[in-house]
């Protein structure tokens, strides 16, 4: 089996987090100037480890191998949340070029062939897991024309001129070119260290449902309007906030899990009652059937929200990414690859988190795997986890990678 080079993967991971260092994380939003240099960055070690690195017009980088053998595709994504972790996606990427050198190197799987990809804007700052869906097929023109940055409102056709890859094309799945998908993964939750174990093997990827409510009430004077005549659209909001949380507990799976984590009430000025307020809901489980549960359920919460008043309630689906199972055969092999590097110390788990493998996975038998977070942190810049689980992960993926391409 191939051996990885522990020093090499991890100088490669502490090389690339200096393209939009911040404190000991990273700032690197995807098409960012910063962004765009380490894409350039990563294709040049592409080419040093033999593939042919392409950056398409999403901003995708695919490193394609030029053997002839059976293929897998492995990647993750490099753009980073804002002041985000060294880690998140990025180690995924690194993991890929690391194994397509390892297989190589060794001459009993160097007719074994892998392409390395680094996804576009995984972290939707321009819309959601854009790069693998274009790879596959699920992102037409007329998407990309609409894109804008969630924070700056930029349409994403200038941004993609900024970074010179406006002339482009974009790169499509060839079909039989692969056996599967594989993705590694910092874990970005605590179970792996809760339970002490060293490798996750992911079952399945959550689906997530995100929510806009919108409360229309009356803005006024805060200190001359009765409370009984009010139309506070902040305390509507909050009426209905508390009603989800009463209501999903009952509703909700062992995993499931709910969040509002935007908040916002116009004008916002202490002496003046809210005419307005909003909030972004997003609930999230690997079971279809549950998430339906809590779609008809918080249904059910603004029509009643509706018909009692005072302030009006509007409710409007952002987004829905279905729960995707992974491939029992892929699965398998990485279940060996621990055992045999790790014993005792791996487990299966779903994954709380959605992953570009939940969209290869709509063309690709796909399979992920995890590594544990310290503290279980992630989406901020203390993230981090230890070298040496770093390196026995890298090591397991490599081994489940020569497995699955020599398999019949």
């Amino acid at each position: 089996m191939p051996r990885i080079n522990g020093e090499r993967l991890l100088a490669d991971l502490r090389r690339i987090a200096d393209f939009g260092r911040y404190q000991t994380g990273v700032h690197r939003p995807h098409l960012s100037p910063q962004d765009v240099e380490s894409r350039r960055w990563l294709a040049g070690r592409m080419k040093e480890a033999g593939l042919e690195p392409v950056i398409d017009g999403i901003g995708n980088v695919i490193g394609r191998s030029p053997k002839s053998g059976p293929r897998l595709l492995m990647g993750s994504h490099s753009d980073t949340q804002p002041r985000g972790g060294w880690l998140d996606g990025v180690m995924g990427v690194i993991y890929g070029l690391e194994v397509a050198r390892a297989l190589a190197e060794d001459p009993d799987t160097a007719h074994l062939a892998v392409d390395v990809a680094s996804w576009a804007d995984e972290e939707g700052h321009w819309g959601q897991m854009l790069g693998s869906k274009s790879f596959i097929g699920r992102l037409t023109e007329a998407d990309i024309d609409a894109a804008r940055h969630r924070d700056e409102g930029t349409p994403m056709r200038e941004a993609l001129k900024a970074a010179g890859l406006d002339k482009e094309p974009r790169l499509e799945l060839e079909e039989g070119r692969y056996r599967c998908y594989l993705e590694a993964h910092i874990e970005q939750g605590g179970v792996l260290e809760h339970t002490g174990k060293r490798i996750g093997v992911v079952t399945a990827i959550v689906g997530i449902y995100q929510y806009r409510l919108t409360f229309g009430g009356v803005q006024n004077h805060a200190g001359t309007t009765p409370m009984p005549i009010r139309k506070d659209a902040g305390v509507a909001m909050m009426r209905l906030y508390h009603d989800i949380m009463e209501r999903f507990p009952a509703l909700a799976g062992p995993r499931s899990v709910w969040t509002v984590g935007r908040l916002s009430v116009e004008p916002g000025a202490p002496a003046i009652i809210p005419g307005k307020a909003e909030m972004i809901l997003q609930f999230r489980d690997a079971d279809p059937a549950v998430l339906q549960r809590l779609e008809a359920c918080l249904d059910e919460i603004v029509a009643a929200h509706r018909e009692r008043g005072p302030c009006t309630v509007e409710c409007v689906n952002l987004s829905r990414t279905m729960p995707a199972p992974m491939e029992e055969r892929l699965l398998e092999a990485f279940d060996d690859a621990a055992e045999k590097n790790a014993p005792g110390d791996h487990m299966r788990m779903p994954s709380g988190a959605g992953h570009d493998a939940q969209i290869l996975a709509q063309r690709l038998p796909a399979a992920m795997m995890f590594v544990p977070s310290i503290g279980g942190i992630s989406h901020h810049f203390t993230e981090n986890t230890a070298d040496a689980d770093i390196v026995l992960g890298c090591q397991v993926f490599a081994d489940a990678a020569a497995r699955i391409l020599k398999s019949n």
